[in-house]
């Protein structure tokens, strides 16, 4: 199951990405992973957190540009060959990834996938015995 992503767009200059923080925090957002790509004039931050649709709705009463992006996110062992082994699926699936990045939980590590078919990779993946973690599994991990 595809899980929901927070996309903020930020103006490029200093204490946009504090005040971005402050306001998820004071709303008791807690995020979960987090990605940042840069442009001369703006920056995109990429997010998982434990409440989307309060994070977007608070970001949006503050003026934030944000908005929903769906995401696989997959659970990987911590060991030699692990990525490799889900990209493959993906290759062998001719599904391309537009980014990733990863997180952290208790004992394992998460890879976060935006391809471009979300529907066919998750299915391939299924097949593989692979599964996709739910937006309420990313608030305990």
């Amino acid at each position: 199951m595809s899980v929901n992503q927070v996309s903020v767009f930020l103006e490029n200059k200093p204490g946009t990405l504090n005040n971005m923080t402050e306001v998820l925090a004071k709303n008791g957002v807690n995020i979960r992973a987090l990605s940042l790509a840069d442009t001369n004039d703006f920056g995109i931050v990429r997010m998982l957190v434990n409440d989307v649709f309060e994070a977007t709705n608070v970001l949006k009463e503050e003026n934030f540009v944000a908005k929903f992006t769906p995401v696989l996110v997959y659970k990987i062992s911590d060991e030699t060959g692990s990525l490799n082994k889900i990209l493959k699926f993906f290759s062998e699936a001719n599904v391309n990834i537009e980014y990733m990045y990863a997180f952290a939980g208790k004992k394992d590590a998460y890879m976060i996938f935006r391809v471009s078919d979300t529907k066919k990779s998750e299915a391939l993946l299924n097949a593989k015995g692979l599964k996709s973690l739910t937006q309420e599994e990313i608030a305990d991990v």
